[in-house]
This record gives structure tokens, C-alpha cells and sequence, in this order.
């Protein structure tokens, strides 16, 4: 068995779901990633972005980015009764529109899960102030 095999099948199953989830999006199909998701997910993007279909997420990264995929590092899992949130943590790799490439863009989701599906995913990274630095913005 392949070690990637071995450790999906020792992830807790939202933690499973999470990334199933991520990688339908990083294709990108937001159909596939609905799949996932519960009929009344709350999605909350970068800048506080609300959205209540994957294809929203999709629709904006076409716009920020050229392409974009996520390097999932960790996956961090808590359970409170019947609903268990998932932390995603890892760095976003990709083109920018003008073509530059760039790597190491942190990234944290959180995500909510209950029954089987996601109902909640709160989502930050780096990317503004990757863009801040671009147009010379320093801190």
C-alpha cells in the first residue's frame, strides 16, 4: 500500500472530507466540490467574501489568480459533539494574471462538518500581502 494510501485511510472522515473537498476544488470543479457540502454552507472568503455554492470561491480565484493549488500540510481535527471543525493548513502555489509564478503563500481554512457534510469554511491566506509587496507595499 502507498504511504499516501495508508495515511487517508488513517484520517478521521471529515478530515477526509476536507480534502476531498479542496482537491474538486483545486481542479477546479465546484460541482464535484458541492458534492461535499451541505445544501446551506456558509463559505467566507478572503476580505469576508460570502458565498453559498463552491462555485463562488471558483469565480473569484479566476480572477485573482492565472491558476492556483493548495500544498496541504496539515489537517488539524476537533470534535464537540455533533459537529467537528477541520483545520487545513498548508501554502498556496500558482501563477498570478500576468504569469509570474509564486510558491509558499500560507493558507489556513477552517471547516465545519456535521452529517457527513461541510457546513461551514471560513478561509484566509497570504495573498494580499503578496500583492501588496508586488506593487511595492512594504510594512
Amino acid at each position: 500500500m502507498r504511504l499516501e494510501e495508508q495515511l487517508s485511510l488513517e484520517m478521521p472522515e471529515e478530515a477526509r472530507i476536507v480534502r476531498d473537498y479542496l482537491d474538486a476544488s483545486m481542479k477546479p470543479d465546484p460541482d464535484l466540490a458541492a458534492t461535499f457540502v451541505a445544501d446551506n454552507v456558509v463559505i467566507t472568503f478572503t476580505g469576508g467574501r460570502v458565498f453559498k455554492h463552491p462555485s463562488g470561491p471558483t469565480a473569484f480565484n479566476a480572477g485573482r489568480y492565472s491558476w492556483v493549488k493548495k500544498k496541504m500540510d496539515t489537517f488539524d481535527v476537533a470534535t464537540n459533539g455533533k459537529r467537528t471543525v477541520v483545520y487545513s493548513v498548508g501554502t498556496l502555489y500558482g501563477e498570478w494574471p500576468d504569469g509570474t509564478p509564486f510558491e509558499g503563500n500560507r493558507y489556513v481554512d477552517r471547516f465545519e462538518v456535521e452529517d457527513g457534510k461541510i457546513v461551514r469554511m471560513d478561509v484566509w491566506n497570504d495573498s494580499a500581502e503578496r500583492i501588496l509587496t508586488r506593487m511595492g507595499i512594504k510594512a
